[in-house]
This record gives structure tokens, C-alpha cells and sequence, in this order.
């Protein structure tokens, strides 16, 4: 499962990204492989989503948020 499908309030656990140069800016803002992330807001239309990582929230596209995948 990918992040950008969770609604709000849903856990997940980052398993891998599927965009290497994605993946190291993730990586960098707390998104590490094995951290439990949440979603904590989504917009209106869609487009950004909150979530929680690492005890703090992190705005994403969800064009960034396609790019994490969950287990």
C-alpha cells in the first residue's frame, strides 16, 4: 500500500520508496524505513497531506506521498 492511499487517521510503517531521488529528500525530513507514520490531514482537494513522522508533521504532495510504501 502506498501513503497517498491512506485516509485520515490511518497508520502505516515505511517499508521502501519507489523514487530514488525522492526517496533521499524523504529520508532527510524523517522518513526512514521502520518509522511509523500517520495521517493527520488531508486539503480539500486532495493535495497536500499531513502527516505525522518521527514526532512531528510533515506537509506532501501526493505525488510525494506515491512514492512511500507502506506494510
Amino acid at each position: 500500500m502506498k501513503l497517498s492511499q491512506l485516509t485520515v487517521g490511518e497508520k502505516g510503517i515505511v517499508k521502501e520508496f519507489t523514487d530514488l531521488e525522492m526517496s533521499v529528500k524523504l529520508m532527510e525530513m524523517g522518513c526512514l524505513p521502520g518509522e511509523e507514520v500517520r495521517v493527520e490531514r488531508i486539503a480539500p482537494l486532495g493535495d497536500p497531506i499531513a502527516i505525522n513522522v518521527s514526532g512531528y508533521q510533515l506537509s506532501l504532495r501526493k505525488r510525494e506521498a506515491s512514492t512511500i510504501i507502506l506494510r
